[in-house]
Parts: C-alpha cells; sequence; structure tokens
C-alpha cells in the first residue's frame, strides 16, 4: 500500500535527496604518514549544491576557541562550523582580500588581524561583530620613501605588539605596539642571508621560550625558505631551506604546518625535520595554478595551498589559492 501522507512523502524525497548529494562525492582520501596522517572530508564548507560560496582564495585561515573557522577570500571573511556549516560572514571593503589572517584572544573577546594586499593596510576587527577596531598604513615616522605598500603577513606577540610584513613590495617587516604606534622595522628585499625575497608569510613561533618569528621568504633562491628573528627584529638563523614556494606558517604544539605554493603542504617537527607531505600535485601544469575550476578539484591533491591552521583536536584546514574558492579540511587520524 502507497502511503499518501505528505509528510512522509516530503521525508523520503529528502532522504533519496541525500543520498543522491552524498553519492556524488568523491570518497575521502588518506594522506600524511605516522603521527601526521589525515583523512579529506569531501564537499566540506560547500552549499546545498555543491559549490563554493566563498569567492575566489588568495588568502589564509585561522581557528577561534570554539573552533569555528574563519577564511578570507575576494569577497570577505566566512566564519564555519567544524562541520562546515556557514554561520556567519563579513562582506564589503574591509574584509575583502585579506592575504593573510590571524585570531588571537583578548579578555573575554576574540580578534581576527589581517593583511590587506591590495588595500595596502594591515587591520584588526572583531571576531564576532566584525567592528573595526584598528588599521595600519605606512607609517609616517619610520621615515620611508615607498612608493608601494602591499602588506602580505600579520602576527602579534604576546605582549600585543604587532608584526606586518610588506612582502608584495619593499619586504620590510615593520612593528607596531598594540595601539598601532610604529615601533621599529628592519629587513629589506633581496637574496642574502638575512634578506627577504617575499617575506609572504609569517607566524609566532611559540615552540621556543621566548617565542620568536617564522618568517616565510617565498621567493629566495635557489628555494624558499623559513627564517627565525627575534620580536626586536634580529636575524637568529635559517630554519630549513629547499621548500618551494612556502606561503604561510601555522604552529600546534611542536609541529608547524608550512603550505607549499607548488601543491603541497608539509610538516615539520621540533626540529624543523620534515616529518609528513600532504596533497602533493603530481601534475607540473597545475601546481602554483590559480586557474582550476571546481570541476577540476581533484579530492586530496592540492594546487596552489596558501594558508592552514590547526584546530584543537589536531585537524588541518587548508585553502588554495584558487579561483572558485578552495578550502579543505582534513581529519587527524588517531
Amino acid at each position: 500500500m502507497v502511503s499518501r501522507n505528505p509528510m512522509a512523502t516530503f521525508a523520503i524525497a529528502a532522504l533519496m535527496a541525500v543520498h543522491a548529494a552524498a553519492a556524488e562525492l568523491p570518497q575521502p582520501v588518506r594522506m600524511g604518514a605516522g603521527l601526521m596522517t589525515f583523512d579529506t572530508v569531501p564537499g566540506w564548507g560547500l552549499d546545498a549544491d555543491g559549490k563554493s560560496q566563498i569567492g575566489s582564495t588568495h588568502g589564509g585561515v585561522c581557528v577561534d576557541k570554539a573552533d569555528n573557522i574563519y577564511t578570507s577570500s575576494s569577497l570577505g571573511i566566512f566564519v564555519f562550523t567544524p562541520q562546515g556549516t556557514l554561520v556567519r560572514r563579513f562582506l564589503g571593503d574591509k574584509y575583502t582580500n585579506w592575504h593573510d589572517i590571524e585570531i588571537r584572544a583578548e579578555g573575554d573577546d576574540e580578534y581576527l588581524y589581517g593583511a590587506r594586499n591590495t588595500a595596502g593596510e594591515g587591520i584588526k576587527i572583531h571576531a564576532v561583530t566584525g567592528a573595526v577596531v584598528l588599521t595600519l598604513g605606512i607609517p609616517a615616522e619610520a621615515g620611508l620613501k615607498l612608493g608601494k605598500w602591499s602588506p602580505t603577513a600579520i602576527t602579534v606577540a604576546p605582549n600585543g605588539d604587532i608584526f606586518l610584513a610588506d612582502g608584495y613590495a619593499s619586504n620590510i617587516v615593520f612593528k607596531f605596539d598594540k595601539t598601532g604606534k610604529y615601533l621599529k622595522h628592519f629587513g629589506t628585499k633581496g637574496n642574502g642571508l638575512e634578506e627577504f625575497n617575499t617575506a609572504h608569510g609569517m607566524t609566532l613561533d611559540t615552540r621556543y621560550a621566548p617565542p620568536r618569528l617564522l618568517i616565510c621568504d617565498r621567493n629566495h633562491q635557489p628555494k624558499g625558505r623559513l627564517l627565525h628573528y627575534d620580536l626586536d627584529g634580529n636575524y637568529i638563523d635559517e630554519v630549513i631551506t629547499g621548500l618551494g614556494m612556502p606561503t604561510s606558517v601555522t604552529v600546534q604544539g611542536d609541529a608547524v604546518s608550512v603550505p607549499d605554493l607548488h601543491g603541497r603542504l608539509v610538516i615539520l617537527d621540533k626540529s624543523n625535520t620534515i616529518i609528513a607531505v600532504l596533497g602533493h600535485n603530481p601534475d607540473p601544469a597545475k601546481r602554483a595554478n590559480y586557474n582550476i575550476p571546481q570541476d577540476k578539484w581533484i579530492e586530496g591533491i592540492f594546487s596552489g595551498t596558501h594558508g592552514s591552521a590547526w584546530d584543537s583536536a589536531g585537524n588541518l584546514y587548508v585553502q588554495d589559492w584558487n579561483v572558485a574558492g578552495r578550502i579543505m579540511k582534513l581529519v587527524r587520524v588517531k
């Protein structure tokens, strides 16, 4: 006997739609090695039609205390639950084109810090309301004549001092106090030991006491590298070289996640040795390639890895530099 209950008919149709959508998704892909083994989550962050909903991506990812995920794009900042549900977004001029994004707890609140390369500014906003708290422009007090200013990376010291790297122009790193007052600057463009050839990414390396700056020298020749500087802007050492084009760095515990624009993500241990490589793209034509449409994405294969972040469980969220806007969740295998 066929049910004529409209609610039952609706429920059956909805269930069939869910199964159909699931059938269209690729299977999870396992990647990595040892303690740094991960499974992909197909379809994470896509809308109900299975489409990317964040605009093109040339930015970063960060995770708040509740494990909500923030990612920046050409349209603004989008906030997802760990399950991939979009819960809020910030759209409009001040929220677009954040090349780098970090989050920091301050008192009972959390704040997002961004480096907006195309707008030529650093910025701080409230993570829930989106209210703009602070913007940083070229500091006149530095006495520099910069024809162009294009910040690529931002991070914050334990005392609130802000570091902003002008990685697409002068390659100078500027230091401000928590109110935005200019303190000093260091670095110069070049290919020498203590110079930057695109200071592209930067974070606070909390694996050391006191913490220090970990900076991506993306275009260093012959290969990209990571550098350590102290919080006064003094060179410490070359951490690792031979990395291709490292775009950003994120630390959790003793592990460091390093997206490489050549279509892979490497993980370093406390000794700065590579212990896992994720998402390696075997096709040279699709490495560092922005123009990979969504229908050409391959599960478990990256094309232009640009940003990453860890959650409290050790899962990774990875953003590709991508015309269609790609962000992926990698679940840590226990």
